[in-house]
């Protein structure tokens, strides 16, 4: 008897010795071959402004302890409501525009950093996600609020942006349905376009500086531009493939979608400003905080940074998202756009918008009004920094 336990128990250490080698090497991907280039060593993406701070845990101490804080509910974070009303947008809201003197637009917030945003002959989908949870095979965070489009309603789209891989941007199911249904111009940044060829769905990926034209429609395209994030689909296949921002050229005034980022050296929203006036930029202001008064994580802007985005950008109008939709960090639930509308007092900029809108309810974005607007000094990082150090503030968690 105690013969057979100890074979038992030498062919598990076997299997876990085996498995501690096999399964990393299986769990990895090779998604892209290439030069070696300033952000890519011929295995793996960087971000060329350093990558310190989205390399190490959120909030500190180790991933493991992180995962089983999170999973248990043990790290003091303020309570989410399980499900927020959502009201989608009809198909009559959401019919296509006509062409007048002055190009119109409407953006239509899907939830999370899915938007819809519609001009006179086009539709862009970035970063489309109806997934229920935003995880492999059924797990991770739950969805609290409904997608603010049914994606039975959702009009044809000719443009899809994909701006990395991770499951809560990058919705293999959905991606499919689109796919199947409209056959939509794919853009995304180099190696993804490997994930989603394996699931029948074809892409065109690009490099940072890239520029992707828009077949038939003079004047748009889609320029793949930096961000400061990372990528993974696994443990073990991280920044295989690479991330980024995007710039479409639109009559009209530019569309922005930064992705998911953090701040980085701060220098790519006025790398993207100059390629062209942006009439509407898409940025993240959720998921930053990890510990308590924490205003920004490495690899996500929170709404402090977001408005300095903004101000760099020299958009005219921008819409905060990547918040309320997937719990994926500690601030509460309404804690981003309190703490944008804050950021944007403290900003001092009052000829351009960057607030709240509903999931679900489309808006109009108003034409550019004029050359951009010059940088403001109180909307940097420091600046805004020292403005938002108050009791009401601080009281935020």
């Amino acid at each position: 008897m105690l013969r057979r336990l100890g074979a038992v128990l030498l062919l598990l250490l076997i299997l876990l010795a085996v498995a501690a080698v096999a399964v990393p090497r299986f769990l990895d991907r090779i998604y892209y071959r290439g030069p070696v280039s300033g952000h890519f060593d011929g295995a793996h993406f960087a971000n060329p402004d350093g990558d310190e701070d989205t390399g190490h845990t959120p909030g500190g101490g180790s991933r493991a302890g992180f995962f089983w804080r999170y999973l248990t509910g043990s790290d003091d974070r303020p309570p989410w409501p399980t499900q927020v009303p959502v009201r989608p947008a009809s198909t009559a809201e959401l019919a296509p525009l006509s062409s007048a003197a002055t190009i119109p637009m409407r953006a239509t917030w899907i939830g999370h950093a899915s938007v819809l945003v519609q001009v006179p002959g086009l539709s862009i989908l970035t970063d489309p996600v109806w997934a229920e949870r935003s995880g492999p095979f059924g797990f991770g965070p739950k969805r609290v609020a409904g997608p603010g489009i049914a994606l039975a309603d959702l009009p044809h789209v000719d443009l899809i942006l994909i701006s990395h891989n991770h499951y809560d941007h990058l919705d293999l199911a959905t991606l499919k349905r689109l796919w199947d249904r409209d056959h939509p111009r794919i853009v995304t940044s180099l190696g993804n376009d490997a994930i989603l060829r394996a699931h029948g769905i074809q892409a065109v990926a690009a490099d940072w500086g890239g520029v992707v034209p828009v077949g038939g429609r003079p004047g748009v395209g889609v320029a793949v531009t930096r961000n400061h994030h990372w990528g993974s689909r696994w443990f073990t296949d991280r920044n295989r493939a690479l991330w980024s921002s995007f710039v479409v050229t639109l009559p009209g005034g530019n569309l922005f979608f930064a992705g998911d980022t953090g701040f980085g050296d701060g220098e790519w929203p006025r790398e993207a400003r100059r390629l062209g006036p942006i009439r509407l930029a898409l940025i993240p202001i959720g998921a930053f905080r990890f510990a308590p008064g924490q205003m920004a994580s490495g690899a996500h802007i929170g709404p402090l940074h977001a408005v300095s985005v903004f101000d760099r950008l020299g958009a005219r109008t921008a819409i905060p998202i990547h918040w309320g939709t997937f719990r994926l960090s500690y601030e509460a639930y309404r804690t981003p756009p309190q703490l944008l509308a804050a950021a944007m007092r403290c900003s001092g900029i009052t000829d351009r918008r960057f607030t709240y809108v509903q999931i679900g309810r489309p808006v109009a974005i108003p034409p550019l009004n004029g050359p951009p607007s010059a940088e403001t000094a109180k909307a940097d990082p420091a600046a805004l920094s020292r403005c938002l150090d108050t009791p009401a503030v601080r009281g935020l968690r």
